[in-house]
């Protein structure tokens, strides 16, 4: 018989199955607004990178974005690129069961653009990793990178994984009157909390 997976703590076994319990449960709230500043904070890096490079005219090879300037090789790591998809694939996974109705829509929108996203990085980490390039490229290159430039395609990636997940979040803590749904964390503004 398959034991759960557990973690050993100063409380004795905690198995993976309560970790979700609680993600999608009382710690609901907390988890989806530290995955919300997460995500934010990346999406700002790419807008950061746009801005010096449409309003300060500064040459892509020198519109790093906010850390970038400070941590120049973050711009060029593959691992930082790929490490991020990652934990955006995590987040809305692991996000996922308590979002339902209407929410659960718009997450599960995020959520296959967000594997589409991934797999392109997973493409660049990839061809980094070989020590290649694929696609007949003399750089490292996606699939959609053949038809346009990587700064504005990886920012239009993040834009349209971060507004679905914008609209779930909205009819998570906002569920349309009278629509029928039970509950598993009390993010929700006008339902009784979940106990």
């Amino acid at each position: 018989m398959h034991q759960p997976t557990t973690m050993t703590s100063n409380r004795g076994n905690f198995s993976f199955s309560r970790l979700m319990e609680l993600l999608n449960g009382r710690w609901h709230k907390r988890a989806s607004y530290a995955f919300l500043v997460i995500v934010a904070a990346h999406w700002a890096e790419h807008l950061s990178q746009a801005f010096q490079v449409y309003s300060l005219n500064w040459k892509l090879s020198e519109a790093n974005g906010v850390l970038g300037m400070f941590f120049p090789w973050l711009i060029s790591s593959e691992w930082l690129h790929y490490s991020y998809a990652i934990v955006m694939l995590v987040g809305l996974i692991v996000l996922r069961p308590a979002f339902q109705g209407r929410s659960r829509i718009w997450w599960n929108i995020a959520l296959g653009l967000q594997v589409w996203h991934h797999f392109e990085h997973f493409l660049l980490l990839l061809q980094a990793l070989l020590g290649t390039t694929f696609f007949g490229s003399p750089t490292r290159t996606s699939i959609l990178q053949l038809f346009y430039a990587r700064m504005e395609l990886h920012l239009f990636y993040n834009i349209v994984v971060f507004l679905p997940m914008m609209v779930a979040m909205f009819y998570h803590v906002l569920p349309p009157i009278g629509e029928k749904t039970t509950p598993t964390c009390s993010c929700a503004w006008h339902q009784k909390p979940a106990v």
